[in-house]
C-alpha cells in the first residue's frame, strides 16, 4: 500500500481484499471521507492492475436500518461478510435494529460508523456520542448487540482493531468500528498491508464422537429425523447436509428460517418445523428413535407443537450454540467440514447398509414404519442407493420435475378457518408464486401473517435462497435484505440473471418499502410482492383471538399502494392483479423480465394464517 494513505483509504482497500464488492449505507458529513475513498479506489484500478484490488460499489440506501439489512442479506446469501456504513448521530442510532437482527441470527456484518472529530468530543460537537460531558456513549450503545465494538482513537490503532473486528464478525454477528472524522482523514505513514484473519474454527471432538455413537445406535433400532437450521446456510453446508441425510436414510425437516438448506423435492423432506410447520414432521418424530438438530437452537418458533414428540426421542445437536432443549450437543463453528467428516465416519464398512439385514430382506429398500392404510408419498420411498450414494440433489430421474407433478406430493397444509373477506387468499397467492418461480430464484419474506403464510406454503426453487428474519422479527427487513442479496447474486455463474422476490405486507411496506427506490436506481432484478389488507393483520388476529374482538387499533383506511408506487416511479413496472389468473400471469412476466417490478395484491385482514398458536386459539372460540 502506498505511504501517506488516509485511514479511509486503508479501510476501503481492506474491504476489497476481503472479497467484498458492495458496501451499503447512507452518506453524511462524518462518513463522507469513506465514500471519497471508494471513488479514489475505483479510479486507481486500471485494466492492467497487477494487484488484488477489485472495484467497490457504494450503495446509498434510504434509511440506515435498511442499509444494515442490505449488509445482512448480502452476508446471508454469500455465506460471507456484509459491510454497512453510517454517519454519526441519528444515522448511527438507526443501525441498532438492523444490527440486533444480525446479532440474534449470528450474521457476520462489519459496521463502519462515523463520529464527530475528536477535538470536539465533549465540547458541543454536533451528533456527539463520545460519552463525554453528558453525551451518550456509542460504545455502550453498540457493545451489547455486537461481537466487537471499539472506538478508533489513533490512526496507528486501526489495523489491529480492523483485524479484530473482522475476526469477531466472522465468529457470527456484527462488529462495529467507531471512526471520528479526523481519524478517517489522518494519514498512515507506513501502513501495513491488511491481511484478512484466518477463519478460526472450533470443534468439540469428544462431543461429536458421542453424537456419532448415538446415531449408530439409533440406526440399528429405528429411524433418524434431522431438523436443520440456519447455520447450514451461514456455513454453506447444504451439500454436506444432503449427503448426511442420504447416509442416515433420515427424514428431514427445516427450521422456519432455514427453508433453503434442504431440497424440498428430495425424498425424506418433511416440511417446516414449529409454529408454521407441517404435520409430516410431527408424524416422522413420533416414529423416530433419534432427532438430530443440525445448526439450530430450536427457539420457540421452531419447536412449538413439537415439544412432546421431541421429549420422547433421543436428542442430539451439532452446531455453534447448544439447543434450548436438553440432549447431547457437539459444538462446531463450521458445519460443512464437520458434516463431511461425520459422513466419512458413517461410511465405514459396518455402517454402509442402514438397518442391516432388514434392508437386504426388503430387497434393498429401507422399511417405512407407517400406520396401516398410509399411502406412501415420494418422501417415504428411500432406496438404499439413495441413502448411501453421493448423488447431487435433484439429479435423479425418479424425482418429479414440474409444479404439476409435485402437486401430488405436496405437504399437508394446516387447516385454517374459511375466509370470505375481500381480495385473494394467502395460500392461493403463495401457490401462484410457487408456480411462477424458476430454479435459482431467491425469496425474502417479511414478518406477520404474510411471512407465516410464505414460510408454510412456499416450496423453494432448486438452487434458490430463502430468508426470513426471525432473530428480532423486525417489519420491513425483507426490502433491504432482498436488495443486498440481489447485488451479490443477480449474476449467476452461467451468466444468466438470477431473480429475487420480496414478499411483504402493507405494514412492512409503509415502514421500509421506499427502499424500492434503491432497486430502481440500480435496475436490480427484484419483484416486490406486497399483500395489502389495509391493516396490521397479525395484530388484528391477536385482538380477535386473545382480547375478545372488542376493538381494533390496527385497521386503516384503504390505500392504493400499487397506484402510489406507479405514480412515484414512472419507469417501474407496477401491477395490481385482482384475480388468481391475473396474478399468475403477472408473476411469470415479472420474473422473466429484466429489472425491478412491483405487484400489489389485496387480501383479507381477517384471514387467519397457518400459524398454530392462532389456529389453536380459534378452535377454542365458541
Amino acid at each position: 500500500m502506498d505511504s501517506g494513505a488516509r485511514v479511509a483509504d486503508y479501510l476501503v482497500r481492506a474491504v476489497s481484499r476481503l472479497g467484498i464488492r458492495h458496501l451499503f449505507g447512507v452518506d453524511g458529513a462524518n462518513i463522507e471521507d469513506l465514500y471519497d475513498a471508494v471513488f479514489d479506489h475505483n479510479a486507481s484500478i486500471g485494466p492492467d492492475a497487477a494487484d488484488d484490488r477489485v472495484p467497490l460499489t457504494a450503495v446509498v440506501a434510504k434509511h440506515e436500518f435498511s442499509a444494515a439489512t442490505m449488509a445482512d442479506g448480502y452476508a446471508r446469501s454469500t455465506a460471507g461478510l456484509g459491510v454497512v456504513v453510517a454517519t454519526s448521530g441519528g444515522g448511527a442510532v438507526n443501525l441498532v435494529a438492523g444490527l440486533a437482527e444480525s446479532f440474534a441470527s449470528r450474521v457476520p456484518v462489519l459496521a463502519l460508523v462515523g463520529q464527530p472529530p475528536t477535538v470536539l468530543e465533549g465540547r458541543g460537537a454536533f451528533q456527539d456520542s463520545s460519552g463525554r460531558a453528558g453525551a451518550f456513549d456509542a460504545v455502550r450503545l453498540f457493545s451489547p448487540l455486537t461481537r466487537y465494538c471499539a472506538r478508533v482513537e489513533s490512526p496507528a490503532d486501526l489495523p489491529a482493531q480492523l483485524y479484530d473486528a473482522v475476526a469477531a464478525a466472522r465468529s457470527g454477528g456484527p462488529a462495529v468500528l467507531l471512526l471520528p472524522k479526523d481519524i478517517q482523514q489522518a494519514e498512515l505513514s507506513t501502513p501495513p498491508e491488511f491481511q484478512p484473519p484466518a477463519r478460526a474454527h472450533r470443534r468439540d471432538h469428544d462431543g461429536l464422537e458421542r453424537v456419532l455413537r448415538a446415531l449408530r445406535t439409533a440406526r440399528r433400532t429405528g429411524k433418524v429425523v434431522i431438523i436443520a437450521g440456519d447455520q447450514i446456510a451461514r456455513d454453506d453446508a447444504r451439500d454436506e447436509l444432503a449427503r448426511l441425510a442420504r447416509l442416515l436414510d433420515a427424514s428431514v425437516g427445516v427450521a422456519p428460517d432455514a427453508k433453503d438448506v434442504y431440497d424440498h423435492h428430495a425424498p425424506g423432506y418433511c416440511g417446516v418445523a414449529g409454529s408454521m410447520g407441517h404435520p409430516e414432521l410431527l408424524d416422522a418424530l413420533h416414529r423416530a428413535e433419534l432427532c438430530l438438530l443440525v445448526g439450530t437452537r430450536m427457539p420457540i418458533t421452531a419447536r412449538a407443537g413439537l415439544e412432546d414428540a421431541l421429549s420422547a426421542v433421543t436428542l442430539a445437536g451439532i452446531g455453534a450454540e447448544p439447543p434450548f432443549l436438553p440432549g447431547l450437543h457437539a459444538h462446531t463453528t463450521e458445519l460443512a467440514t464437520t458434516l463431511a467428516d461425520l459422513c466419512t465416519d458413517l461410511t465405514r464398512p459396518s455402517l454402509t447398509q442402514p438397518h442391516g439385514d432388514l434392508t437386504r430382506a426388503n430387497g434393498g429398500t429401507a422399511p417405512a414404519v407407517r400406520d396401516p392404510g398410509h399411502t406412501a408419498r415420494q418422501s417415504d420411498v428411500v432406496t438404499s442407493e439413495s441413502a448411501t450414494t453421493d448423488v447431487p440433489r435433484g439429479s435423479g430421474s425418479e424425482l418429479p420435475t414440474t409444479a404439476a407433478e409435485w402437486r401430488v406430493n405436496m405437504l399437508t397444509p394446516l387447516d385454517v378457518p374459511p375466509s370470505d373477506g375481500p381480495g385473494l387468499r394467502y395460500r392461493a397467492i403463495v401457490e401462484a408464486v410457487n408456480d411462477a418461480l424458476p430454479d435459482g430464484t431467491d425469496v425474502f419474506a417479511d414478518a406477520g401473517n404474510t411471512g407465516a403464510s410464505v414460510v408454510h406454503h412456499l416450496r423453494m426453487p432448486r438452487g434458490g435462497r430463502f430468508t426470513v428474519a426471525l432473530g428480532m422479527g423486525g417489519m420491513g427487513y425483507a426490502f433491504g435484505a432482498g436488495i443486498g442479496s440481489a447485488f451479490a447474486r443477480c449474476r449467476r455463474a452461467d451468466g444468466e440473471v438470477r431473480h429475487t422476490v420480496v414478499i411483504a405486507g402493507d405494514g412492512a411496506f409503509f415502514m421500509h418499502g421506499m427502499e424500492i427506490h434503491t432497486a430502481v436506481e440500480h435496475r436490480l432484478p427484484i419483484t416486490f410482492v406486497v399483500l395489502n389488507n389495509n391493516a396490521h393483520a397479525m395484530c388484528i388476529t391477536r385482538e380477535q383471538l386473545f382480547y375478545g374482538d372488542r376493538y381494533s387499533y390496527n385497521r386503516f383506511r384503504p390505500a392504493d399502494i400499487g397506484a402510489g408506487v406507479a405514480a412515484m416511479f414512472s419507469g417501474l413496472r407496477t401491477h395490481r392483479p385482482t384475480t388468481l389468473a391475473e396474478l399468475a400471469a403477472t408473476l411469470r412476466r415479472c420474473v422473466e423480465t429484466p429489472g425491478p417490478s412491483f405487484v400489489a395484491v389485496d387480501c383479507d385482514p381477517d384471514e387467519i394464517p397457518p400459524f398454530t398458536p392462532f389456529l389453536t386459539a380459534s378452535r377454542r372460540l365458541p
